[in-house]
């Protein structure tokens, strides 16, 4: 069977964002008390976040380049099946662009800005520079509650990317089935249509050939 360029695209698409559940489900552990637990979260559990944001923060650069190559992949095979799209590309790889753009924003607008604070170690009263300002920016807490809130939306992003590329698979591949049963019982209608008139073709010539027998004998 040769290998379709829409499969790799496929494969593009599935790795990356598989790859990006798995960072957010290591993240979880820090998430769960924090959004989750029905009991008050502990002081100490914020600093366990917050020195955890400040290593992923200080990482080397060749972690985020990393990153961002698999990001640039996962749109890479996007745009790739969307070039020349039938139906089935426009409706599940459209929104799953969609979807994935979303996740892309989420990124750069909450988890980046979050990991920057976090590492600054600067928040709400800190970083205002009016007396209004106090009141509109995020503490400590809060912010650390939305960057937590962020991966739980990132990963709901993902795995409605996932959900739309195995609806298309599936739709395609019931359509690839109907199709085949259409052209076996085409195949049968003319295969029947052929032997009916074979058989009335060997049922005319068989008749002079009578007739002419008949003659001979009188």
């Amino acid at each position: 069977m040769a290998f379709k360029s829409g499969s790799f695209a496929t494969f593009l698409i599935l790795c990356p964002t598989c790859f990006f559940l798995g960072i957010i489900f290591s993240m979880f552990p820090y998430d769960y008390p924090i959004l989750w637990s029905t009991t008050p979260t502990p002081e100490a559990h914020f600093d366990y976040f917050e020195a955890h944001l400040r290593f992923l923060h200080a990482s080397p650069p060749l972690i985020p380049r990393i990153l961002h190559i698999v990001i640039f992949l996962g749109l890479a095979g996007l745009i790739t099946k969307l070039y020349r799209p039938s139906e089935s590309n426009m409706l599940f790889d459209g929104a799953s662009l969609v979807l994935y753009m979303c996740g892309i924003t989420v990124y750069i607008a909450n988890i980046v800005k979050g990991l920057r604070l976090a590492s600054a170690g600067q928040y709400g009263a800190e970083l205002a520079t009016t007396p209004e300002d106090k009141e509109q920016i995020l503490g400590r807490e809060d912010s650390l509650k939305v960057l937590a809130a962020s991966n739980t939306i990132l990963a709901l992003v993902l795995v409605g990317v996932l959900v739309l590329q195995a609806g298309q698979w599936y739709a395609e591949r019931k359509d690839a089935q109907e199709y085949e049963s259409l052209a076996e019982g085409k195949k049968k209608d003319e295969g029947e249509a052929v032997a009916a008139s074979a058989t009335a073709s060997g049922a005319s010539s068989g008749k002079p050939g009578r007739q002419a027998s008949q003659r001979k004998k009188n």
